[in-house]
This record gives structure tokens, sequence and C-alpha cells, in this order.
């Protein structure tokens, strides 16, 4: 077999195999003979069905199957001996003649190979990234402040509805009654809602409700009907009020305090003043931390300057995800996939550079803690941490999760390598000002 090699540039090499039926004539007998060998035909024992059967019923699939196994094992020897750095896998070249699968025919193909720079970065104390220190104001303070008693708060009756508030109502009509409706004021639409804003218990009015309640699926639950059924409902409804309530923040004191924080952690307006304080400098570190992650990836991936295959890469991407993705969003997307193949490939420099590794005792605190993240979110923030190991065991069931915290955890170890080895300039800085950066 005949391989020649056209160095296109530093990324690209075009590779031609050339055979001749000599080349495969070895391989292309030995799968003729185990179709023979497998062949099951009437008036013949297995295994002795004449050849010249066996050449016209799956020649042209032993063929092909010979000569792809030569030739896939010439490239991967080709690469082997040549020490590329593979992006992707090898496509077929867009100059690729066309193949007649004829028997002791000679055969050509062409393959498009690109390959990735050797990569050798500097990373020295001169290396300078930003660390955000956020400033915690009295506003913020307040505003969290607010937030926790809401989150405690409870619905009350009101005299007199306003336009966050809710109202239960009687809705009547010819053909159907409706008992104790619960409307939110915000959800009403059009004329609507100026009969609901300021509405009182006692009080009546009429509405069109699908003018009112635009939302078909808000509609149907209010009239206690399915969605399918609201083209035969008469929209024109007579509305009594029966009651009108309000949402009332959690007031500040003893019980609030044991809500939030927990029993007996809090006592006083100075010590949840301090506690609230704690809290935003918690948050706000985890802020800080996330984007400077994000600035050191940012910073050694422009640092870094790494050339890539670009016409090729789309190429790739546009084959294996065929079906699945257009040229075009290939292309919109594209900008995103070489910022992210870059910083792969700088993780794996540093992981290999300053020999870092993932054990498995990573991958497992990985999952225990996305499980504990998960009881959060559903606001059970105190789950024993043995419910969590075994709920744990499901996540690293997952191989595509397991997959993903292996990133994740590459990611946290070459970060924390990297901010060891480089200068962190401390800047001050509000939250509106940090939440503002790109």
């Amino acid at each position: 077999m005949q391989v020649t090699k056209n160095q296109i540039d530093d990324l690209n090499i075009q590779v031609t195999f050339n055979l001749s039926a000599e080349d495969y004539a070895a391989a292309e007998k030995k799968r003729l003979n185990d179709f023979r060998r497998r062949a099951d035909f009437k008036g013949f024992r297995k295994g002795m069905v004449p050849m010249s059967i066996v050449q016209r019923l799956y020649g042209e699939q032993a063929l092909a199957e010979a000569v792809n196994e030569v030739v896939s094992k010439g490239l991967n020897d080709f690469i082997k001996e040549n020490d590329l750095r593979v992006v992707g896998e090898p496509l077929s070249s867009e100059d690729q003649p066309e193949v007649k699968w004829e028997s002791g025919a000679d055969f050509t193909f062409k393959f498009d190979i690109a390959q990735t720079p050797k990569l050798d970065l500097a990373i020295s104390s001169s290396d300078k990234v930003p660390y955000y220190n956020i400033n915690i104001t009295e506003t913020a303070k307040k505003e969290m402040k607010a937030n926790m008693l809401r989150q405690f708060g409870k619905l009350e009756d009101t005299d007199k509805a306003g336009e966050d508030d809710f109202v239960i109502a009687d809705l009547s009509s010819e053909a159907k009654t409706v008992e104790g409706a619960y409307i939110a004021v915000r959800n009403v639409s059009g004329d609507a809602k100026k009969l609901f804003v300021g509405c009182k218990p006692g009080d009546k009015f009429e509405i069109d409700v699908n003018a009112a309640f635009t939302d078909e699926a808000d509609r149907a639950a209010m009239l206690k009907v399915k969605r399918n059924e609201l083209a035969g409902i008469d929209p024109k409804f007579s509305v009594s009020i029966v009651n009108v309530r309000t949402f009332v923040p959690a007031e500040e004191g003893q019980e609030a305090y044991d809500q939030i924080f927990g029993e007996d952690k809090v006592h006083n307006a100075e010590e949840f003043d301090a506690a609230v304080t704690e809290r935003l400098a918690a948050n706000y570190k985890e802020e800080a931390d996330y984007r400077l992650s994000k600035d050191i990836r940012s910073y050694f991936v422009e640092k870094a300057n790494i050339a890539l295959p670009e016409a090729f890469l789309k190429r790739w991407l546009i084959q294996i995800n065929e079906g699945k993705f257009t040229a075009e969003q290939v292309e919109a997307e594209f900008d995103s996939f070489l910022a992210d193949f870059r910083w792969q490939m700088i993780r794996e420099y540093v992981m290999d550079k300053y020999g870092l590794k993932v054990e498995d005792k990573d991958i497992r605190e990985a999952a225990e803690a996305f499980t504990a993240y998960q009881y959060a979110m559903y606001g059970m923030g105190n789950v024993p941490q043995q419910m969590i190991k075994e709920a744990a065991k499901n996540v690293l069931n997952d191989e595509r999760q397991v997959r993903q915290m292996q990133e994740n955890v590459e990611n946290q170890k070459v970060v924390a390598a990297l901010r060891e080895q480089i200068t962190l300039t401390p800047k001050k800085i509000s939250v509106d000002k940090f939440r503002e950066l790109k």
C-alpha cells in the first residue's frame, strides 16, 4: 500500500492511500471464508456452499470490509508513526474519488487529518487576574431582610384589593356556577382589571372571562373545567367578591428569627443584622469566586492564543451531529465551541503540568454536594448526611452525570492550581457594578 502525505499547513494534513489487490486480497479471502462457514442454504451442508454462490451473494460486502480494515489500520499506523495530536477524527477528503467495489481493482482513499498545536504555556505570578470584593451596603442588607421575612409571610384578609393581592369570588352565568374561585389580581387583563383593583367583599360586577383571563390554562383552572371545554362556555359571568386576601411578610421577632436561621441562633435586631451581613458576605464571596474562575479561564484562553483548524472543525461538527444541527446552527455556536475547546486543552495541560488527578473520592463528594443542593432547592436544608450519601448513589449510576462531574472537578482543581501560581489583584466594587460585568 502506498501512503502519501500532503502537509497543507501546520495543522492540516491530507493523507492518500493507494491500494492494489495484493494489499487486501488476504483480508478479502478471510471474510469470504467466514461468510461461507456461516452460510446456511438448502441443498448444501452448512459450510459447504460453493464459493461461487458466496462470492455472488457476499462478495461486495466482503471486499468493502476487507478494504476498510486495511485502510483503517493504515490510518491508525500513520497517526501513531507521525505522533499526531488528532482533532476529532479523520474525515474523508472533499476530493475523494468515487469508489467502485470490484474485486482485484486498485483503490484510492483520501483523508483530511487535523491536529492541535503543542501547548507550552508559561504560568507565573506575572499573570494578573482581578478578584472582586463586593461591598455590603445597607441597601443590600435591607433588601435581604425583606426577602427573608417575605419567605415566611402569609396571606391575611384585607378590606380592599391591590394589584398584588388575591380575591376569592363566586362566578355565575346562566349555564354555570363556580364557587370560591381563587384569582390573582395581577393575572387579570384588560378593562376587567380596573374592576378587581380596589374591589371589596360584597362587590358585584360583570366580566367577559375570555377577555379578563387570556391564558387558557389559568381560565380553565378558575372555571374548574378542562381546557378543551372552554370553547363551549358562554364567557359572560357575574362576579361576586367573597373575600380579599393580601400577602403579609413575617413580622420581625423571635419567631421569624427561628424560622429563618434555626432555633435559638438569633435573638435580637443586632444579631439579625450581623447574621444577614454574614450570609451576604458568604453569598458575595461565592459570586466573586465564580466570577474569578470565569476570568481565569478567559485570561488563559486569550493568553495561550491557541490556533485551531477551524474549517476542519466546522466540517467535523456538522458530520458528527448530522440530523441534529444544521451548518447555520454550528456557525452560530462556533465561537463558543472554540472557547470551550481551547479551555479544555489548557485544562488538560495544567492537570498534566501540576500532576493533578481526579480520584473516586472527588467524584463521590461532588455527587453528594449535587444531591444536597437539589434537596436545598426544594427547601430541605437539613437532610441527614446518610440520606444524602444514599441518594448520591443514584447520581453515580448515571454515566452522563458522572462525566459532567468529572469535568467540573477538573475545572475546580485547575482553577485552584492556577490561583496558587498567579497574582490576584483585589478590586472593591458595588454589587450593582459587579452584576453589570460581562
